[in-house]
């Protein structure tokens, strides 16, 4: 058992969010188990042009992630710019992959990851029907796919395949909504990806998921978190300032039963019906808002200069 090998032969073990530490410890009881969050590398992940916006306004920002709360200083117009720089960029690049042509004024929400059970990549796609309907009476929604499933992994890849089939099945009947799974999931498209939607969504079943980081990725540029309260998200969100919770909150009673319960696509449909959809269509002023926070709140924290800080 490689994990009790490690365990038994370090002199400092950690997990990689708060939540991992908590899960941690009931697996491997009688281990003092601290917790350091993960971080992406903001220099890597940050698009061209909100780095050259950073440049302008906080010159250090590279040298210096924290500081990058000073993004609350930069006019909203321009971060919505920048924002809009880096969405027709991704919307070329699916162009060119795909055919599928998207419009940079159209709602766009974003899933790229490991295809796998436990991060349930059919959420957004439970009730199509209902999909459908949410589109059509509050605004036109873009949603973009991608990911690899492990060669071993039946599940995953049947999980893959089914993404693939309904995608297919929207473009072919509704005009409110259209779809794409992007091929050859790599670093270079991913960067496109959390750049240029306007919402990332994570689903982890609870609490299977260690830390993530394509949300912290996606933060950096201004990209709304949309997610179950699960790894670094459970410290990062604060719900209508850095985006949106799905599923039950720490506050709720149940919430510590650790698991996720199966109405938690309801929520995410209640939630785009009646808050992101109208907030990204009807209160843009809002919208920008939000994205300043998310850099200021986020960005300044979950970063690989205070990752190595803290080790």
């Amino acid at each position: 058992n490689m994990t009790r090998l490690g365990l038994n032969f370090s002199k400092y073990v950690n997990g990689v969010a708060r939540k991992h530490k908590k899960v941690a410890k009931k697996m491997f009881s009688g281990y003092d188990i601290e917790f350091i969050t993960n971080g992406a590398h903001s220099a890597f992940w940050t698009a061209d042009s909100f780095s050259k916006l950073f440049e302008e306004y906080i010159p250090v920002w590279k040298e210096d992630p924290f500081s990058l709360r000073g993004v609350m200083n930069i006019p909203k117009k321009e971060v919505w710019e920048a924002h809009l720089e880096a969405k027709k960029m991704m919307i070329e690049k699916i162009s060119e992959l795909t055919n599928v042509v998207f419009d940079v004024d159209v709602f766009t929400i974003g899933f790229a990851r490991r295809f796998v059970e436990y991060k349930r990549s059919d959420l957004m796609l439970y009730d199509v029907k209902k999909l459908k309907k949410i589109a059509k009476e509050k605004g036109n929604i873009q949603i973009v796919f991608s990911g690899k499933a492990h060669p071993d992994d039946l599940n995953g890849k049947d999980l893959l395949k089914k993404v693939v089939l309904e995608i297919r099945e929207i473009n072919k009947t509704d005009s409110n909504i259209k779809a794409v799974f992007v091929e050859n999931y790599d670093m270079s498209l991913a960067k496109l990806l959390v750049s240029g939607c306007d919402v990332w969504l994570n689903n982890p079943r609870r609490p299977f998921e260690a830390s993530g980081t394509s949300g912290m990725k996606a933060a950096m540029n201004g990209v709304l978190h949309f997610s179950t309260l699960d790894g670094w998200w459970l410290e990062g969100y604060i719900e209508g300032i850095t985006g949106w919770g799905i599923g039950l909150h720490p506050g709720d009673p149940e919430f510590d039963k650790d698991e996720s319960p199966d109405d938690e696509a309801e929520d995410f449909y209640f939630k785009l019906k009646n808050v992101v959809l109208p907030l990204f269509y009807g209160d843009k002023d809002k919208w920008k808002e939000m994205m300043k926070m998310c850099i200021a709140i986020n960005s300044s924290f979950f970063n690989t200069h205070r990752v190595m800080h803290q080790y």
